[in-house]
């Protein structure tokens, strides 16, 4: 299953890094990444595959939130498919 992880806050050091330490420690593949900081704020995008973990979405999304509470940023994983639902025109 693919998901789409979104991480949005005040820009610091490590932020790639402790994200991507989670994915890797929960087996989750990151298939693509776009991030930029704008004005100090933080954006960043990432396409990821929960094929080889055994972790859902779910379960993601609290460790992300827990996460993001505490390096202080708004992280959160939707479905692709209810993603691409969201923003299709």
């Amino acid at each position: 299953m693919k998901a789409i992880i979104t991480v949005l806050g005040q820009d610091r050091v490590g932020i790639i890094a402790s994200v991507s330490a989670l994915l890797a420690e929960n087996k989750i593949n990151i298939l693509d990444i776009s991030q930029t900081t704008m004005q100090n704020v933080f954006t960043m995008i990432m396409h990821v595959d929960l094929e080889g973990s055994s972790a859902n979405i779910p379960d993601m999304s609290k460790k992300l939130a827990d996460l993001g509470n505490e390096i202080g940023l708004e992280i959160r994983i939707q479905h692709e498919g209810i993603f691409n639902a969201m923003h299709r025109m």
